[in-house]
């Protein structure tokens, strides 16, 4: 006969039991992904004890931020269960619109940057609406795609090839490193806010009848995520000039534009009913039909924000550079923004991830870049170990849905 006691609460287990248990269903969160970047630090510290310097983790912040907002659309896509292989491509084109229209054509940098945002939002809607209204799998689409605006970045450019950018607009973007102040009060925020979210969602549930997390895990994540905070941004306020008349200057602005992203979608996702829909298609989309909700709709939204975010990404990437040429947006750029959504814990099947994957995972390609090139690697060996870490996360991604689909959940 069931006693009191095994109809205690999950949240009312010990520690250790309530971790077997998720682990026991395949729930084990971001904790693999924090590990290996652990791993990876230890390694590449003992091979040179450059990388984990001031100095070499804030050009890694800052070397991401392209990448992981573009990532940010991919997990988009992914939560529905479909991909977009043109991402690299319209980073590429967009950020090519917009250095046309700053250096040929004269724009102020502010219009130039808005030109290649809405171009990306274009080819957003045009995708998406070709996906959904004509039922053409989204692989071919944005392969099509993928290949016709690789061809138009080249068209743009014309006999030019690169455009150096010169407005302080546009190469200020990334290139601008916030006073030490500013950043300490937006880390402050960034804290204050986490804590109050967590235990406001706590009280919610509580309030709602549901069962919620145990204070003490939402304290040892408050700390924990408050730790991780503060000490990036001690780290990007070092002196990294030893100049004594110029100011020390701390995060830089990429930084804050990544994570704006990152928690702007992430409020969308989990908090609005748009976002909500975004999961139930996902996860199956005739039934989130059935619920009311406008399939398609959902589809074509979220094809125009994974290219926006493409979109902004390539900018992004052109202003670090302070350039944009015929191989923008090209090489391992499409490869490395699915593979940081994948490795972060975005699942390829649709319906499960967060947009904090792009963040994770881009800093695992990105630690992994970062210390090769400290050791001198070949891009060979990169491009080798980097499909090596997607390929173990595809499959903890599928193993952890098998396990969930044993257990029921």
């Amino acid at each position: 006969m069931e006693t009191e006691k095994d109809r205690r609460a999950p949240g009312g287990l010990p520690l250790t039991k309530r971790l077997s248990q998720r682990l026991a269903h395949g729930d084990i969160g971001s904790l693999p992904v924090l590990l290996g970047l652990l791993l990876i630090a230890v390694v590449f510290q003992i091979a040179n004890p450059n990388f984990l310097t001031p100095v070499n983790l804030t050009n890694l912040f800052v070397q991401i931020a392209s990448v992981g907002t573009i990532s940010v659309g991919v997990v988009l896509v992914l939560l529905l269960g479909e991909i977009d292989l043109s991402v690299g491509a319209i980073s590429g084109f967009c950020a090519a619109i917009m250095a046309v229209l700053s250096v040929k054509a004269g724009l102020p940098g502010w219009a130039a940057v808005l030109a290649g945002l809405v171009s990306g939002l274009l080819i957003g809607l045009f995708q998406g609406w070709w996906i959904t209204k004509l039922h053409v799998p989204s692989f071919v689409v944005t392969l099509a795609g993928q290949l016709g605006w690789q061809g138009a970045l080249l068209w743009v450019l014309g006999s030019t090839g690169t455009i150096n950018l010169n407005d302080h607009f546009i190469v200020g973007i990334v290139n601008t490193r916030l006073p030490v102040w500013v950043g300490w009060t937006i880390g402050g925020a960034v804290v204050v806010f986490f804590a109050l979210n967590n235990y406001i969602e706590r009280a919610r549930r509580i309030a709602n009848g549901l069962e919620p997390k145990p204070l003490s895990t939402v304290a040892a994540r408050t700390v924990l995520i408050s730790a991780i905070v503060l000490i990036s941004v001690a780290v990007m306020s070092v002196n990294r000039n030893p100049q004594r008349d110029v100011p020390i200057m701390g995060v830089p602005t990429a930084v804050i534009i990544l994570l704006a992203l990152i928690i702007l979608f992430n409020f969308i996702t989990v908090r609005t009913q748009f976002g909500r829909s975004i999961f139930a298609v996902g996860g199956s989309a005739e039934a989130a039909r059935r619920a009311g909700i406008n399939v398609d709709r959902i589809r074509i939204l979220v094809f125009v924000l994974g290219s926006f975010l493409a979109a902004a990404g390539g900018i992004l990437a052109g202003s670090r550079l302070y350039a944009v040429n015929q191989s923008s947006g090209s090489g391992d750029v499409l490869l490395n923004a699915i593979a940081a959504a994948v490795i972060g814990g975005t699942s390829l099947f649709g319906g499960r991830g967060s947009t904090w994957a792009a963040l994770l995972g881009s800093l695992v390609i990105g630690s992994i870049a970062n210390g090769m090139d400290l050791l001198a690697f070949a891009s060979s060996v990169r491009f080798m170990i980097t499909g090596a870490v997607l390929l173990l996360a595809v499959t903890l991604d599928s193993y952890t849905r098998a396990r969930r689909e044993l257990s029921g959940d």
